[in-house]
């Protein structure tokens, strides 16, 4: 049987060029020539969200179950959050929102996926997905826990902090 494993952080590509607002031109003005000049706007960065995966991807990015199908071998950079869910399903409708928020408000320190069960069957059978939304909480070190069902939202935050994280309660509260 192979072991569950579960998917690595994946890099948020943040553009880094940069756009014109206008281009440098020449303007007549009663005759005279003047030359306005180019502003370069950087773009706001991207803000941080949910990432949807499908198999090859959370191969690439999580755990190769194929390559260590007896050990755990996860390839995030940071702890990892997968969300089992089918677009069809209510509780996995109702966590979604909360999931885009803790995206956003743990960016950098935790990144969120969402693997479609019903697209990727070949994933939920590795992680016997048998109930959804199934929340798979991968530490940086360690073994991945599963929790099926969906929760609060402060529910995922003392997770987050605590298991993910390793954040002592005091540290948390004062943030």
């Amino acid at each position: 049987m192979k072991k569950v494993g579960i998917l690595a952080l994946g890099s948020l590509l943040i553009f880094t060029g940069i756009s014109c607002d206008s281009t440098a031109a020449e303007k007549s003005n009663n005759g005279e020539k003047e030359v306005v000049e180019a502003r370069l706007v950087s773009p706001a960065p991207a803000e941080a969200k949910v990432i949807v995966l499908d198999e090859a991807a959370f191969k690439e990015k999580v755990w190769n179950y194929d390559e260590n199908p007896q050990e755990w071998v996860f390839k995030g950079d940071v702890p990892a959050v997968v969300d089992f869910y089918a677009d069809w399903c209510g509780p996995c409708k109702r966590i979604a929102p909360i999931m885009e928020k803790l995206a956003k408000e743990y960016d950098g320190e935790i990144v969120i996926y969402k693997v479609n069960t019903d697209h990727n069957r070949e994933l939920s059978a590795v992680f016997g997905i048998k109930s959804i939304p199934s929340i798979l909480f991968i530490p940086k070190n360690g073994q991945p826990k599963m929790q099926a069902g969906a929760m609060q939202e402060a529910q995922y935050r003392s997770i987050f902090d605590d298991f993910l994280l390793g954040k002592k309660k005091e540290e948390v509260k004062e943030n």
